[in-house]
């Protein structure tokens, strides 16, 4: 009978460290910013069209593990710079400022209730664009 508290303490030692491991993969994974999975920043599923991925810096890694950054980045084929906007208006996004349009790069600001996403299109080498979404996390 002594025996079983004795046991109980390294099983419960080692669901934690499994635990922390499971959590801290998202760190060390390619899609490291992507908040949901199939999701854009949360809001609608994800067009297939879409391929998501996250900045490779170290210090955007950084900052969005610690809560001071949100990014989500998605590369489409072809020149498709207002792909995911869709899915702000219908979230009730509105552009709030100027749009910049010059053919190889589209940014905008989306505003919600506080709430603001900056949202650039880059036409890639190849013709592929890549949107990156920005913001302070909610």
């Amino acid at each position: 009978m002594r025996r079983f508290p004795l046991l109980v303490l390294p099983v419960l030692l080692l669901l934690a460290l499994l635990a922390w491991g499971v959590r801290e993969a998202r760190w060390r994974g390619p899609l490291y910013c992507i908040g949901q999975a199939g999701q854009v920043w949360g809001l609608a599923p994800l067009p297939a069209t879409a391929t998501p991925g996250c900045p490779e810096s170290r210090s955007y890694r950084q900052e969005v593990r610690e809560g001071f950054a949100r990014v989500e980045q998605y590369t489409l084929d072809g020149w498709q710079p207002r792909a995911l906007l869709p899915a702000f208006q219908a979230a009730g996004f509105v552009p709030e400022g100027h749009v910049e349009d010059d053919g190889d790069e589209y940014a905008v600001f989306l505003a919600r209730a506080g709430e603001r996403v900056q949202y650039v299109a880059d036409l890639q080498p190849g013709g592929r664009t890549l949107i990156t979404l920005s913001g302070k996390p909610r």
